[in-house]
């Protein structure tokens, strides 16, 4: 439509505009591009989070998973373009050359544009984070708390919002996203995780319940998909796009496709339930030791150190269907880590320490 085509035009000037005035931020935006990543949840924020507070860490990854699922149907519905492959397409400008926006490594994403999946990512789980913290000092009473309360109130969602602003700038830098569609994605995560602060039934459900949603999510995207087929709407048109028009073929990369993440996500949710559901789980995190500072510092360090080292194990790419596979088995793997092998053996380390020493 001709309003569309305007605001993707004025988006492209905002594109153009960062791209020549905030050249000297080039590295800082980049890296908060990768602040951004929903992958960081289940590498980081989740490791962290777990093991100081499993309420809190739990929602965390429902939350990252049925935000990432709402965004790849409302990316199918809303067919977003992104602003690398648009200016080389569009007909709206006919009598010139079309603008030119530098691309980056990571600028070759190749499902659609809108709501952005880093934006949304990033504003869900910070949301989950700040309403976390913030939960310890609302329950402080006497004048000087209350005072202490709301300085930290004012600090942490200050930082949320130089947070979301900063990825949502960097996405538009690298000229992955127009605006709109960063803003769309940040208000999007807001209401998934707020949505969550009122769902308690995700803390006590069981493996069935997560092997029950794994499949709606699975079979509700997958129906989407197949039924829009039937009807010659093909919702992978964003792949050939992204081929066509990124700057350098290797910047293209399977794990930035819609099934990717879809698979990524419910390997995540699949493993935590497997492992909140597990006798490790009870023994370590629920037993005596739990209690302990040391216990908890033991296993968020080695949380963060083992699951760095899946990032070595790199998952073939030449047989689509083989990386999905393996892709969800090292999905499920990380936080199956976190919560039922790394506590374990932490447990048996301090049970067999103990007895030494006694």
């Amino acid at each position: 439509s001709i309003e569309m085509d305007l605001l993707h035009s004025n988006g492209v000037l905002i594109i153009q505009h960062l791209q020549r005035d905030y050249r000297a931020y080039q590295d800082f935006l980049n890296f908060m591009s990768h602040v951004g990543d929903p992958r960081n949840i289940f590498s980081i924020y989740f490791p962290l989070w777990f093991q100081l507070n499993q309420v809190v860490g739990t929602k965390m990854i429902w939350v990252a998973v049925i935000g990432d699922w709402f965004n790849l149907i409302f990316k199918w519905i809303l067919f977003g373009h992104r602003p690398y492959w648009w200016v080389q397409e569009t007909m709206i400008y006919p009598n010139q050359s079309s603008p030119c926006l530098e691309q980056f490594p990571i600028t070759c994403e190749t499902g659609p544009g809108s709501p952005s999946g880093h934006a949304m990512g990033s504003s869900c789980v910070w949301y989950v984070m700040v309403t976390a913290a913030l939960s310890y000092t609302v329950r402080w009473k006497d004048k000087s708390a209350v005072t202490l309360h709301r300085l930290t109130w004012s600090f942490l969602w200050s930082i949320f919002w130089i947070i979301q602003i900063s990825v949502c700038i960097s996405r538009v830098f690298i000229a992955t996203h127009f605006p709109h569609q960063v803003v769309l994605g940040v208000f999007a995560g807001i209401l998934v995780a707020e949505a969550f602060e009122h769902t308690p039934a995700i803390q006590t459900a069981s493996l069935r319940m997560y092997i029950k949603t794994n499949l709606f999510l699975f079979i509700f995207a997958l129906g989407f998909y197949l039924s829009l087929k039937l009807l010659d709407i093909d919702l992978l048109w964003s792949v050939p796009k992204a081929k066509k028009w990124c700057a350098n073929p290797d910047w293209i990369n399977i794990d930035t496709t819609p099934f990717a993440g879809l698979v990524r996500n419910l390997g995540a949710l699949f493993g935590l339930g497997l492992g909140i559901n597990s006798e490790m789980f009870i023994t370590s995190c629920k037993g005596k030791n739990s209690c302990k500072i040391s216990f908890r510092i033991l296993c968020i360090a080695a949380s963060l150190a083992t699951l760095q080292l899946y990032n070595f194990v790199k998952i073939p790419t030449h047989t689509e269907y083989l990386f999905y596979i393996l892709s969800f088995c090292k999905s499920a793997a990380m936080p199956l880590t976190v919560v039922a092998l790394v506590p374990y053996c932490v447990h048996l380390l301090m049970r067999t320490t103990e007895k030494k020493l006694n």
